[in-house]
């Protein structure tokens, strides 16, 4: 089969190929690694992939052979994903958060998330590039960039798009038929903004619904990862393989009766009849050209057309209060250096101070855009006992909470908040709340532009629901055009 007679299939598509003798997953495998060849070359096309693994094809003849005797483990088995570069794998593979400092570390255990993909007979791919330290290394990176992997560049408009971050390879290679679908983490928009960019769907979880352990951190008050992929169904049958208890990340105790083991279970195209959904206008919209708005709000139209009842606007208290990042200033040199320390002798940097040194002895590969942020932050205590530290993370509470999202859902009874692309990220990472985003079109320039839908705690299943028949209603998505 030519690579690109399978370009847009579906989970359910490879499965549906595989049950009926059509395709293995050795057959998948390979069609995916021909595209990576063929449009992925660092430098000339998209730069998404940093690293192939080199068992993904003893993985998927694995897979191949459980098949043969009878056994399914799920809807996964045998998908092929790629996974961001700050997700730790046992294998022959790096973790480096796309630092040149970590371009030699080989992760001791599986990251929580790639032990949930394993369990679900997932064939891991490869890693994807991404924004170095996840975009929280200086000021004025461009999305996508990384000292070891070099720029990713937007398939709609490599080189004139932004490709958006920090989970940039992931989003990319999504996008591009790379992969069936990917994982990506999120702190504050890091999942959201390159789906939103590389119009595809990408879901940033409830903290706690899917294990921090094994993740290269930011903010343990912010930090998870979350599947993205070309469909909303797609994203909801790998939600379900990735969340579950782990006694090494006590958040995951939260939603112990609250998460689901199949979040696909519902999607219709009446998801949105009867929906209460807000939208939030003020001040999210502010940074859209006139098309862009012209697409939101025929999306927002498009929902009321599917029975949504819509509020347009919906007022949060503190959407226009001053907000900063300083809980994550504090945040990360703790989670670095916990991260850091426990990494073998043979890597180079066992803490933020080491980071630092190694990027300025190394500075005409590691420092092309600076370091201000790592900085920064290793100039904190690193114990979190100072009282900026704590006074931020109650203001973050209670402007993302108290006087934000909490207002929309159990004063006033909204389900869904919707927001235009990723601006709304900030307030429900704060929160910790979860955040779906969607494509909505492409706007006069020909640049993916989503609309995200926003729900309190552990109510991913909804906001897939929603997502869905908003999908269905429009089906916006239009496979780039590699050359």
């Amino acid at each position: 089969m030519d690579a690109s007679q399978f370009e847009e299939w579906t989970i359910s598509d490879l499965q549906q190929a595989m049950g009926a003798g059509e395709m293995t997953a050795v057959d998948i495998t390979l069609l995916y690694l021909q595209r990576i060849a063929e449009f992925d070359q660092q430098g000339k096309h998209i730069g998404s992939v940093l690293e192939v693994n080199p068992d993904a094809l003893f993985l998927a003849n694995a897979c191949d052979e459980e098949r043969a005797r009878g056994i399914l483990r799920g809807p996964l088995h045998g998908i092929p994903v790629l996974l961001k570069d700050n997700i730790d794998t046992a294998d022959k593979m790096h973790t480096s958060a796309g630092s040149v400092a970590l371009a030699n570390s080989y992760a001791q255990a599986d990251a929580f998330v790639v032990e949930q993909l394993r369990k679900a007979g997932a064939v891991i791919l490869g890693k994807t590039n991404m924004t170095e330290w996840a975009n929280f290394m200086t000021e004025n990176m461009p999305n996508g960039y990384s000292s070891r992997g070099g720029q990713v560049l937007n398939p709609y408009g490599p080189g004139v798009h932004d490709v958006g971050g920090s989970s940039s390879g992931s989003g990319a290679a999504v996008s591009a038929n790379f992969t069936a679908f990917a994982i990506g983490t999120e702190t504050s928009g890091s999942i959201l903004s390159p789906a939103s960019q590389n119009s595809i769907v990408g879901l940033k979880p409830t903290i706690g619904l899917i294990s921090r352990r094994g993740m290269i951190p930011i903010a343990f008050s912010q930090d998870t990862a979350g599947p993205m992929a070309r469909t909303v169904r797609d994203v909801a049958l790998v939600l379900g393989a990735l969340t579950g208890v782990d006694k090494q990340d006590s958040a995951t105790y939260a939603g112990e009766r609250l998460r689901l083991a199949d979040y696909s279970f519902g999607l219709t195209t009446a998801g949105l009849n009867g929906a209460r959904i807000g939208v939030a206008r003020e001040p999210y919209f502010h940074e859209l050209t006139k098309s862009q708005v012209a697409l939101l709000d025929a999306a927002i139209q498009v929902m009321k057309d599917c029975g949504a009842r819509v509020q347009d606007p919906v007022v949060l208290p503190s959407a226009n209060e001053e907000t900063d990042y300083e809980v994550l200033v504090y945040e990360f040199k703790v989670a670095l250096n916990a991260y850091l320390q426990r990494l073998p002798s043979t890597v180079p940097v066992h803490s933020l101070a080491d980071v630092i040194a190694f990027n300025e002895e190394h500075a005409a590969i590691a420092l092309k855009y600076g370091q201000t942020i790592l900085k920064q932050s290793e100039m904190t205590s690193g114990t979190l006992v100072e009282p900026k530290y704590i006074y931020s993370r109650l203001r973050d509470l209670r402007q993302s909470r108290e006087r934000g999202l909490d207002v929309a859902f159990f004063e006033q009874g909204f389900e869904a908040v919707v927001f235009p692309a990723h601006f709304g990220a900030d307030i429900a990472a704060k929160a910790g709340y979860p955040s779906l985003t969607v494509p909505a079109g492409y706007d006069d320039k020909g640049f993916p532009i989503g609309v995200t839908f926003c729900g309190p705690a552990f109510s991913e299943h909804k906001l897939l629901q929603f997502g869905y028949a908003f999908e269905q209603a429009t089906r916006h998505r239009i496979s780039p055009q590699l050359l």
